[in-house]
Order: structure tokens, then C-alpha cells, then sequence
């Protein structure tokens, strides 16, 4: 029996409309060669040259025409004649926030034939996960500027970081449970406790509080510069590693550069609870360097796209992905910006060829 699913595309700005019809040539190939399952899409032209028509990045009714969708499936967002607060906090942020995405996952993946500048990085059995607050923290946007009428430089901005009991717990809660079907146990908690005394003293009385529900999940709680040092120094120890908002989108980059590029990074907005899509888009930005020439590496929304698969319960032909993909990295091709020559669709037909 087939399964239909209602999937919205929304490519957005740059590379993000080569990457997401990269992603829609896999998956379409997919579901032709794996009839259990169908993807009915509808597009959304919303992003920067939306934002020049319309003075908006998304219409004010755009939340309501993308809920009853099954998935979201992002590019990229971001121009530079406009300025990024604007485009994040007008389609990206908006959507996640509207939401209710609130867990972020991050897959940190070495693949074979990848050149990283990590010593024997493929020698290590390197492979975590980083779990991001998606909701408040950082990014809260609570805050605003006053004083602006003042003569001379006295203009003051104030920007709120916002941790609560329920959002930390549920996101810690969603990292321990993760930890358990890996087969290192182990969950890695990123604070600033020393120096935010508030916020993420509350972050980590939740994550010891929570901890004590799984007994059989190894812990540690580690300041995010030191979690930075131990990145680089001891990938190894890592398994599943939880922060929040802002901390895992640092710490997330980190671990895609140091397992090739950004471009590989593929990431999941979740709403748990199921009350409304999640949205999947690569890690990397819209890239306006590169964009229209090719050149963009569409792994991270290929993994995205393994991601929404597996979202919408269909395991196996996420894994099917995940290997074509791992394969033809392997084999040789693959993109300039990790040290192969392969155009984005040379890149997509040959992951074609290898499902």
C-alpha cells in the first residue's frame, strides 16, 4: 500500500533552489524505484525576492497555509541587500518558532573519502549528534533598542536570553532518549553556568534532575568553550551532545567543518509533539558566491531529506539514502568544496545511479 504524504517546498534564497530541487530529483527517484510511499509536493515562493515585492519574507496567513502539511523542506535564506536579521527572523526563525520546533537535531557524519582536517579522523569511529534548543535561549528575540533620539553614541540595545524549566527539560528529556538507541549511551551537556548564573543554572539543574531517570545513560556537563577544545582534541568521546540555541548552532558548524564542510550537514526542526510540520534543510547558508554556477554541494539537503524520511516513519528508504549518498562520496565524487570536481547535478545523477 502506498503512502501519500504533503510535503512543502519553500527553496528560498541562493543555493537553496539548487540543493532543494537536488533533493526532490533523489526523492522522486526513490519513491519511483520504492513504490510504499509518495510525496505530493507544493511549492512556496517566499524569501528575499519575495521580501522586494512584498516587504515581508512570507505572507502574514504563511503559517496557516503551510499546517496541514506532512514536512517542510527548506534551502536557504539570506541576500546581501537585505539585511540577515531580517530574512531569519521573516521566514526562517518564524516558522520555527510558530511551530513550535523546538528540538533541532545535527547529525555529525565523517564520510568515507571525505578529506577532514581532523588527524585519522576516519580511523576513530568519529559520529555524534548534537541536539539544539530551538525555541528560546539565545534566540528568544525578547529585548529591543531605545534611546535612539539621544545625541552622540548613547543608543542602548538589550538582548534576553530565556531559559524555562519546561522548554529546557523537554529538550534534555528528547537527548536522553536519543542516547538510548545509540549504541554509545552517553549524553553530553553544554553549559555557561559559571558565567550566566541564572539561565543556564536552571539549564543545569533540569539536565541533573533529568538525568536521574535513565540510570543507564553515561553523563557529563562540560562549559562550551571547553565542549569547543574537546571538539577538536577528543571527537571520540562524543555521542549525543545537548545545548542550547545558540551554543549547538556554534557547536553544530564546528562539527560539520571539522568532518569536511558545511555543505555535508544536513539538519531536522522538530515538533515533537506532532502539533504542527517539522521543517528539514541543510546547515549551510544561501552562499550568493556560488549560487546559480552549479557548484553547491547538495549533500546537506540530501541528509535532510533522509531526515524527513525518517520523520514521517519510513526508516528503511531514509537508509537508502544515507547510503547512496555515503556511496558515492566513497567512490570518488564529489563536489569542489570537498576536494572533488563534480557539479551539483553531476553529483545528484550519480546518487541516482547508486540507489
Amino acid at each position: 500500500m502506498t503512502r501519500t504524504y504533503r510535503i512543502a517546498a519553500i527553496p528560498a534564497d541562493g543555493v537553496g533552489s539548487e540543493v532543494v530541487e537536488a533533493g526532490r530529483a533523489v526523492l522522486t527517484a526513490l519513491q519511483d524505484r520504492h513504490p510504499s510511499f509518495a510525496l505530493e509536493w507544493q511549492d512556496f515562493p517566499w524569501g528575499t525576492d519575495y521580501y522586494h515585492q512584498h516587504g515581508v519574507m512570507m505572507p502574514a496567513d504563511g503559517l496557516e497555509q503551510l499546517r496541514g502539511f506532512d514536512a517542510i523542506y527548506f534551502g536557504a535564506v539570506g541576500w546581501p541587500d537585505v539585511p540577515d536579521h531580517i530574512t531569519l527572523w521573516g521566514l526562517r526563525l518564524a516558522i520555527c518558532q510558530g511551530f513550535d520546533q523546538w528540538a533541532n537535531i545535527r547529525p555529525v557524519t565523517f564520510h568515507a573519502g571525505v578529506p577532514s582536517p581532523i588527524v585519522n579522523a576516519h580511523d576513530r569511529g568519529l559520529d555524534w549528534i548534537v541536539v539544539r534548543e530551538n525555541s528560546e535561549g539565545e534566540y528568544s528575540g525578547f529585548g529591543g533598542r531605545n534611546f535612539g533620539g539621544r545625541q552622540g553614541p548613547s543608543e542602548v540595545a538589550v538582548q534576553s536570553a530565556v531559559f524555562t524549566e519546561a522548554g529546557s527539560e523537554r529538550i534534555i528529556r528528547f537527548a536522553f532518549d536519543l542516547a538510548l538507541t545509540r549504541e554509545r549511551k552517553k549524553v553530553s551537556c553544554v553549559t555557561k553556568s559559571n558565567a550566566q548564573q541564572h539561565g543556564m543554572v536552571l539549564w543545569d539543574e533540569v539536565f541533573d534532575r533529568v538525568a536521574a531517570d535513565y540510570p543507564d545513560v553515561v553523563t557529563e556537563r562540560v562549559l562550551v568553550d571547553a565542549m569547543a577544545a574537546r571538539f577538536v582534541l577528543r571527537p571520540e568521546d562524543l555521542s549525543v551532545v545537548v545545548a542550547s540555541n545558540l551554543h549547538a548552532d556554534i557547536l553544530s558548524d564546528l562539527g560539520s567543518a571539522m568532518a569536511g564542510s558545511l555543505g555535508l550537514a544536513g539538519s531536522a526542526n522538530l515538533n515533537p509533539d506532532r502539533t504542527a510540520p517539522s521543517m528539514f534543510e541543510p546547515v549551510h547558508g544561501s552562499a550568493p558566491d556560488i549560487a546559480g554556477q552549479g557548484l553547491a554541494n547538495p549533500v546537506g539537503a540530501l541528509i535532510s531529506a533522509a531526515l524527513m524520511l525518517d520523520h514521517l516513519d519510513l526508516p528503511e528508504e531514509a537508509d537508502r539514502i544515507r547510503g547512496a549518498v555515503d556511496k558515492v562520496m566513497e567512490s570518488g565524487t564529489r563536489t569542489r568544496d570537498v576536494g572533488g570536481t563534480a557539479t551539483t547535478d553531476e553529483f545528484v545523477e550519480a546518487v541516482i545511479n547508486a540507489l
